[in-house]
C-alpha cells in the first residue's frame, strides 16, 4: 500500500508540475499538498474535507487526481463563473500538458439540467400557449431575441454543438422559456422527432462516454438525494464550493404551490382531457386560495381543517387529471407539458399534506402581480439524506476556501452528513492554508465603541462612521449590509457627505455593470447584500475597505432557519450556534475573503457590530475568520487606510 501511494503522489506531482508551467504559475505547496491527499482519499474510498484559501489554486488541485483516478469522477459547483473557469480554461491546460500521462482518460463533458439546454422539438413545432394554440412569434426586441437565438439554434444543430444556454446570444429568461422545456416537459427521445439530434440527450451520452463530468450542485442533489438517474454511473464526487452545498440541497427539494400555477395547468389540461377533471382542478385551487388567504404568513407548524382539506382537494384533483389524460400523448407537446404539470402538483400537494416531520411548511408574502402569497416546503435537513444517498455509495471530496468554522471542520461536516468526529469518524479534514499573510496584509477592525444594531436599521452613528472610513480611504469601498434598506440608506448618506465619490447601490443597475464600475475607478464604492458576500472578485486597490455592517444572522422568521434551529434545540444541541451562528461564520467568511485576493493585495474588514468581540459567541465567529490583524482603535484604521489611499 505504501509503495502504492508513493508512484501515486509521484505521478500527481508530475502531471500537476506540467499543467502549472502550461498555464505560466508557480509551484504551491499548499496545492501540492491538496492534489495529494484528494489521490488518496480517492483511492482509499476515504471522505475529505479541505479547506483551500484564495490564490492556492485548489481546482488544479482536485483536477489531476480526478483524471488520474480509475473511475469516473463527477465534479459539482455551485457557480457558472467556477464551471466556465474550469471547462473553458483548467481542464483544457490539464489535458495539453499532461497528454502522455493521461492517454485515454483525456475525456470530460458538461452536463446541466434539461432546461439548461434548447429543445429543438420547440423551436421547430412551436410553443402552446395556455390554450394550447401555438404563440405567435412576439414583436419588438423580444421577437429579435427569439429570432436570434432560433437561428442560433439551428446553426448548433447542423454543426453538433451542445445547445447549451451560456453559449447562446445574449437574451433573457422569458425568451429562454420559448427554446427550452424542463425534465417534465419533455417528450422523451423516444417519442420526439428530434430525439437523434437532441442537445440534452447527447449531453448525456458525452458524459456517459467520459473520465470527467463537470455539472452543479443541483443537478448532483436531484441525481444522488432525490434519486432521479441524471448522471451516468460514477465513484467519486468533488464538491467545490462546498459551503454553498447545504443551501444547495435544500433548494433543488424545494416545493411550491401557488394558484396561478394552479389554473395554467387547468387551463392547459382541458383542452386534452374529455371529462371535467381539468375544471376539478381549477375548482381545487380556489379552494386553496382561501385558505391561505385564511393563514398567517410564515411557518405552518401544523394544518388547519381548512388549509389540510384545501391541499387534499388539490392533491386528489391533480390525480384524477393525471389519470384523465390519453395513455399514449405521441408527440403532442402541449399534452405532454400539460401532464406533466399535472404530475408536479400532484407530487406537491401529496407532500403538503402529509406534513412529515422531515419537511418544514410556510406560507410565503407576494404582492398580487405575481399571484398573490403561495405555499413552500421544504426538508428540515439534508444531513441524513446525503448521508444515506450519497455518502453511503460514493466517496466525496468537499473543497472551499471556507470550511473551517469556529476553528474545524465539525460544524460544516455535521451539516453535510459526515459523522461527528470521535463517534467513528469517516472522514478527514485537511486545512492547505493560504499563499496570503493576512496578518501582514489585512486589519480586522470591530468598532467596538458602536451600539448593537436594532431592528430599525443603522443608526446615525452607524452612518457617521461608515463615511468616516469611506472618506479615509478615498472610495475603494465594498459595503456588504444585511438588508437592501441598510445598504440604500448607507449610499444615500455617503453620496451627500462625500460627492467627490462615487457610490453606487445594488439595484441601481445590473449587477455586472456594476462590478465593472466598480472595478474602473478606484474612487468609487458599492454597497449592496447577499448577492455580494459571495463570489465578486476584485482584486487590487479597487477594494482596499470592506465594510459589514451587523453579524449576519438569519432573521428571526425565517421559516426555514428558525425550524431547524428549533429541531436542533430539541435534539439536545445548541440551536443558536449550530444553525444562527454556524450561518452567520460562514457569511462573514465570505464577505471578509473578498478583500485580499493577490499577494499584493492590503486592506481592512471593518465590522460596525460589537458583539464580534462582546459576546460569548463571538469567539466562534472570529476563529471562522482569516487569521487578520486585529484592533478596535478608530483613529489606527483611518490611519491606516489613509496610508494606503496615499499609496
Amino acid at each position: 500500500m505504501v509503495e502504492k501511494h508513493a508512484g501515486e503522489k509521484q505521478d500527481v506531482r508530475q502531471v500537476l508540475g506540467a499543467v502549472v508551467a502550461e498555464l505560466g504559475g508557480q509551484e504551491r505547496p499548499g496545492q501540492i499538498a491538496m492534489a495529494e491527499a484528494v489521490s488518496e482519499a480517492m483511492e482509499e474510498k476515504r471522505h475529505l474535507l479541505v479547506q483551500a484559501g484564495t490564490g492556492t489554486g485548489k481546482s488544479l488541485g482536485y483536477l489531476v487526481p480526478a483524471l488520474l483516478h480509475h473511475d469516473r469522477v463527477v465534479v459539482a459547483t455551485a457557480t457558472l463563473a467556477l464551471q466556465h473557469q474550469l471547462v473553458e480554461r483548467d481542464i483544457p491546460a490539464l489535458f495539453e500538458a499532461a497528454k502522455e500521462q493521461l492517454g485515454e482518460k483525456g475525456t470530460y463533458a458538461v452536463l446541466k439540467g434539461r432546461s439548461n439546454y434548447a429543445c429543438l422539438h420547440r423551436v421547430r413545432e412551436g410553443v402552446p400557449d395556455d390554450q394550447g394554440a401555438l404563440v405567435e412569434l412576439p414583436e419588438g426586441s423580444v421577437g429579435a431575441e427569439v429570432v436570434a437565438l432560433r437561428e442560433w439554434i439551428e446553426e448548433e444543430a447542423s454543426e453538433a454543438g451542445t445547445g447549451e444556454r451560456d453559449h447562446a446570444p445574449r437574451h433573457t429568461d422569458r425568451v429562454w422559456r420559448q427554446v427550452s422545456v424542463s425534465h417534465r416537459e419533455c417528450l422523451g427521445a423516444a417519442k420526439c422527432p428530434y430525439g437523434a439530434e437532441c442537445f440534452a440527450e447527447r449531453a448525456k451520452e458525452r458524459a456517459s462516454r467520459s473520465q470527467l463530468i463537470v455539472t452543479n450542485h443541483s443537478l448532483l442533489a436531484i441525481d444522488a438525494v432525490e434519486g432521479i438517474p441524471m448522471i451516468p454511473d460514477y465513484d467519486v464526487a468533488v464538491i467545490d464550493e462546498a459551503h454553498e452545498l447545504v443551501s444547495r440541497v435544500t433548494q433543488a427539494a424545494t416545493d411550491e404551490l401557488s394558484l396561478p400555477e394552479i389554473e395554467r395547468t387547468s387551463r392547459r389540461a382541458g383542452r386534452h382531457v374529455e371529462g371535467s377533471e381539468a375544471d376539478d382542478l381549477g375548482d381545487a385551487g380556489e379552494a386553496l386560495r382561501d385558505a391561505i388567504a385564511d393563514t398567517q404568513p410564515g411557518r405552518v407548524d401544523h394544518l388547519s381543517e381548512q388549509l389540510g382539506d384545501a391541499l387534499a382537494l388539490v392533491r386528489d384533483a391533480a390525480r384524477a387529471l393525471v389519470s384523465a389524460f390519453p395513455k399514449e400523448t405521441g408527440d403532442d407537446a402541449g399534452s405532454t407539458q400539460a401532464k406533466g404539470w399535472a404530475q408536479e402538483l400532484f407530487k406537491t400537494a401529496e407532500r403538503m399534506a402529509a406534513q412529515s416531520d422531515k419537511d418544514v411548511l410556510w406560507i410565503s408574502e407576494r404582492d398580487r402581480t405575481r399571484g398573490g402569497n403561495h405555499l413552500c416546503v421544504a426538508p428540515l435537513e439534508v444531513a441524513g439524506p446525503m448521508r444515506e444517498k450519497l455518502l453511503t455509495d460514493k466517496t466525496a471530496i468537499f473543497t472551499s476556501a471556507t470550511l473551517k468554522l469556529g476553528g474545524d471542520f465539525d460544524a460544516v461536516a455535521a451539516s453535510l452528513g459526515l459523522s461527528p468526529s470521535g463517534r467513528g469518524r469517516d472522514w478527514e479534514g485537511l486545512d492547505v492554508g493560504s499563499p496570503f499573510d493576512y496578518g501582514q496584509q489585512a486589519i480586522l477592525y470591530v468598532a467596538r465603541h458602536l451600539p448593537q444594531p436594532g431592528r430599525d436599521g443603522l443608526t446615525q452613528a452607524h452612518l457617521d462612521e461608515i463615511t468616516e472610513l469611506v472618506d479615509a480611504a478615498d472610495g475603494r469601498t465594498l459595503g456588504l449590509f444585511s438588508s437592501r434598506r441598510a445598504a440604500e440608506a448607507a449610499a444615500e448618506h455617503v453620496r451627500e457627505a462625500l460627492p467627490h465619490l462615487t457610490t453606487l447601490a445594488q439595484g441601481d443597475a445590473q449587477l455586472p455593470e456594476l462590478a465593472r464600475q466598480f472595478v474602473g475607478d478606484p474612487h468609487t464604492n458599492l454597497f449592496g447584500t447577499l448577492s455580494l458576500w459571495q463570489g465578486l472578485d476584485v482584486p487590487g486597490e479597487t477594494c482596499q475597505l470592506v465594510i459589514i455592517d451587523r453579524i449576519p444572522f438569519p432573521r428571526p422568521d425565517d421559516p426555514l432557519m428558525s425550524a431547524r434551529q428549533r429541531a436542533a434545540d430539541k435534539a439536545g444541541v445548541n440551536g443558536f450556534m449550530t444553525v444562527a451562528a454556524t450561518h452567520a461564520a460562514l457569511l462573514l467568511a465570505q464577505g471578509s475573503g473578498r478583500l485580499i485576493r493577490t499577494t499584493t493585495d492590503r486592506g481592512v474588514v471593518a465590522c460596525l457590530d460589537p458583539r464580534l468581540v462582546t459576546a460569548r459567541y463571538g469567539s466562534f465567529l472570529r476563529a471562522s475568520l482569516p487569521p487578520m490583524w486585529q484592533t478596535d482603535d478608530p483613529a489606527v484604521v483611518r490611519k491606516a487606510l489613509a496610508r494606503l489611499a496615499q499609496g
